[in-house]
């Protein structure tokens, strides 16, 4: 049967066809088997992807979208003056791909397999679903990426071992799972992730770095740099990307490099130990996650048959150096990780046509090992043991069952508060999501690190403010002398350089669970508290009606504004 895998990912998007009886082979689109999952759209509202989209993409990048994979849950895209259904996206990439497919065979595939990541939940894959019928697939298959990944690994003469630990970090996202692997097939014995952690975000953390570098020389072209007005500011920003993404590629295989400015900034020279410096916090992050992820499971490193690399931004020396210090195994990639998850699609197997999932089988464990058995030796006998009479049984008393109910009661709701609590600091965790938000216009994100402000003061949604610092949610909350703006999208280091604070003092706090950094600048005409949530893009800037000393401004921030 003709099967067509695809990989469908944050940034590229890779296809293998399966045909003729032959093996998988990689299908290459526009030179390349890594396919951009970039979309732009004509003055006709035609989608182009690809190599095609990015190239127009310099004409006017108001029309293009080099990540649609992110931006899955807010439903529709503005591009240009043009509204696309995100679902539509999708499905020009796939299409592209498909279309490739169909030339090569001279018909469409009979079936067709798309990945996507463990965390996706029901409503995310029925996106998935749509756009594959959009893109006019007959007999969809959707697989978890570790699973795919793990299937890869495992035709590679792991098949039949013990289970296999997959690190995949993506452009968007980071997922890990220890996968059982049998001669039937696989399942995902655990599996977690970070919504906030992809080569995207390394990008970022690099452009923040080089501004810091170069922004003094001109604030106010950084500024435009950062949040273009015009088509040749967009042009300016986009090759800055770019080169900051290529110069990110570069320190994987070099100690050194430079990155390209636009005048008037002078061309910045970044080492690969300053990338990893900025790095290294997020990176440390995702390997105790796996750690974790390897207990929930019930195994230890040493149990897996390996702990394998997924993803371009796998091939940082760093990454490595850290999982093998986390986990004591030394991890595996190959040449191109990119091409992992497409391939293991292939030989994951698949039950009957109304499945859209791999089957599930009973979790793998590893052997246990019998103790061995001991020389029978001679003992002296057991004095004979008479068992007492047995007590006549009770008829229990009406106070003693009220207490057991009470207590089965008691149990049940600290479950039921555990339970929700456990809900709501996942979805307190999750600054991804702009989709679910209270009256105020606060997400579950946002309302955690505003703590008791929204209930002390009047909030409401703020567009202007968040349109003009790029974030994806803005809410401002008014109080008695002085006012909070929290961001959901933005960290405090990119706030102080889009700004251009001038700090008179930083430190730490700690509050509702939560930790993070603070900025303070106080002088004769302002005093700003700029805070946010370590390894969480959301922040927020305190300011107050009237000038304060620092100390006096870190004392009300510490008291008033700050979680308790």
């Amino acid at each position: 049967m003709d099967v067509l895998s695809i990989d469908f990912g944050t940034s590229s998007t890779v296809g293998v066809l399966s045909a003729f009886g032959r093996g998988p082979r990689a299908i290459e689109v526009d030179g390349s088997v890594t396919m951009s999952s970039a979309v732009y759209v004509n003055d006709d509202g035609l989608l182009v992807v690809g190599q095609d989209a990015e190239r127009r993409a310099r004409l006017d990048p108001s029309r293009f979208e080099p990540n649609p994979k992110r931006r899955i849950d807010e439903g529709r895209l503005k591009l240009g003056e043009t509204e696309v259904d995100v679902a539509d996206a999708f499905a020009a990439v796939l299409r592209r791909m498909g279309e490739e497919a169909e030339r090569q065979l001279g018909r469409p595939p009979a079936q067709t397999r798309i990945s996507h990541p463990a965390g996706w939940g029901a409503d995310r894959q029925e996106v998935l679903r749509t756009a594959a019928a959009k893109a006019r697939f007959a007999d969809v298959r959707l697989v978890p990426e570790p699973v795919a990944a793990a299937a890869h690994y495992a035709s590679l003469g792991r098949r039949g071992g013990g289970p296999i630990g997959v690190y995949d970090l993506g452009a968007g996202t980071f997922d890990c799972a220890v996968v059982g692997v049998t001669r039937q097939g696989f399942t995902v014995l655990a599996e977690d992730g970070l919504p906030d952690l992809g080569s995207l975000d390394i990008d970022q953390a690099l452009l923040v770095h080089i501004g810091r570098e170069v922004s003094h020389a001109d604030p106010a072209q950084w500024q435009r740099l950062l949040r273009p007005q015009t088509t040749a500011d967009r042009r300016t920003r986009r090759a800055l990307l770019q080169d900051v993404r290529d110069a990110k590629e570069s320190l994987s295989r070099h100690a050194q490099t430079h990155v390209p400015m636009a005048e008037p900034f002078g061309d910045v020279l970044v080492s690969r130990d300053e990338l990893e410096a900025l790095v290294r916090p997020s990176l440390l992050r995702s390997a105790e996650l796996l750690a974790a992820t390897i207990r929930r499971a019930g195994l230890t490193p040493a149990q897996l048959s390996g702990v394998y690399l997924v993803g371009g931004p796998s091939r940082m020396p760093l990454l490595a150096t850290l999982l093998g210090r986390q986990l004591g195994v030394t991890p595996t990639t190959q040449d191109q990780p990119e091409t992992a998850v497409a391939f293991g699609l292939h030989h994951v197997p698949l039950g009957t046509t109304t499945d859209l999932t791999v089957p599930a089988f009973a979790p793998v464990r590893p052997p246990v090992t019998p103790p061995r058995p001991q020389p029978w030796q001679q003992q002296a006998p057991l004095p004979q043991y008479t068992p007492p009479p047995p007590e006549p049984r009770r008829k229990p008393k009406p106070w003693f069952l009220a207490l057991a109910v009470l207590l089965v009661a008691a149990v049940v709701a600290t479950v039921v508060v555990f339970v929700i609590r456990d809900q709501a600091a996942k979805a307190a965790a999750d600054c991804t999501q702009t989709a679910q938000r209270d009256r105020a216009g606060f997400t579950p994100c946002l309302r955690s690190l505003a703590g008791s402000v929204p209930d002390r003061g009047t909030c409401k949604e703020s567009d202007h403010f968040g349109r003009l610092l790029g974030a994806q949610l803005a809410v401002d909350c008014s109080l008695t002398g002085g006012s909070v703006r929290y961001f959901q999208g933005l960290t405090t280091q990119e706030i102080e350089v889009n700004t251009r604070l001038t700090p008179s003092g930083r430190g730490t706090w700690d509050g509702g669970g939560l930790h993070g950094e603070y900025v303070a600048s106080a002088d004769k005409k302002s005093s700003i508290v700029l805070f946010g949530v370590a390894e969480r893009r959301v922040a927020a800037v305190y300011l107050t009606e009237e000038p304060r000393r620092t100390e006096d401004l870190i004392a009300g921030f510490t008291r008033e504004i700050k979680p308790a």
